[in-house]
């Protein structure tokens, strides 16, 4: 999967809104790149909450073990609850981490700075990934639709 394949996917889901920081636009340069995906059926980046994935395409201050450095690694981030990380996972979000190797390509794994809270990483999504990861982007996306409609009062 290739980062438009990702947004394209995502970004075709209901209500939801694609963040692309680049320069210019008055994010900070080290978001240039990267994609932060909202659930926001207004087009509009929610005062409250957080971006239900992401996809990073550099190192970032405290989080260099996925080896972002490299020529075309990115990383896809995704909150896609508790008992999907422990599914994929095999223990719990605060259980502690084993041996990963958290630059390994194209494997589901715990986010390397964010698995406590129940983030799962997939570093250069390929064939052995492409449909868990959708799997996990359709489940993350539902979780932030649930979130965005108790908040209504729904």
């Amino acid at each position: 999967m290739t980062i438009d394949d990702i947004i394209g996917f995502v970004g075709g889901l209901e209500g939801v809104l694609a963040v692309r920081p680049a320069p210019g636009d008055g994010s900070p340069e080290i978001s240039w790149g990267d994609t932060f995906f909202y659930h926001a059926p207004d087009g509009t980046v929610p005062a409250t909450g957080q971006p239900f994935a992401t996809i990073v395409t550099k190192d970032r201050p405290g989080d260099t073990s996925s080896r972002l450095d490299r020529p075309d690694a990115f990383r896809v981030n995704v909150a896609a609850g508790k008992e999907e990380f422990v599914r994929r996972t095999g223990r719990t979000p605060r259980d502690p981490v084993g041996e990963e190797d958290a630059g390994a390509a194209d494997t589901v794994m715990a986010h390397p700075v964010y698995g406590s809270l129940g983030w799962l990483a997939v570093v250069n999504p390929g064939p052995g990934t492409d449909e868990v990861l959708r799997q996990l982007l359709r489940r993350a996306h539902h979780l932030a639709r649930e979130r965005h409609e108790r908040r209504l009062g729904r």
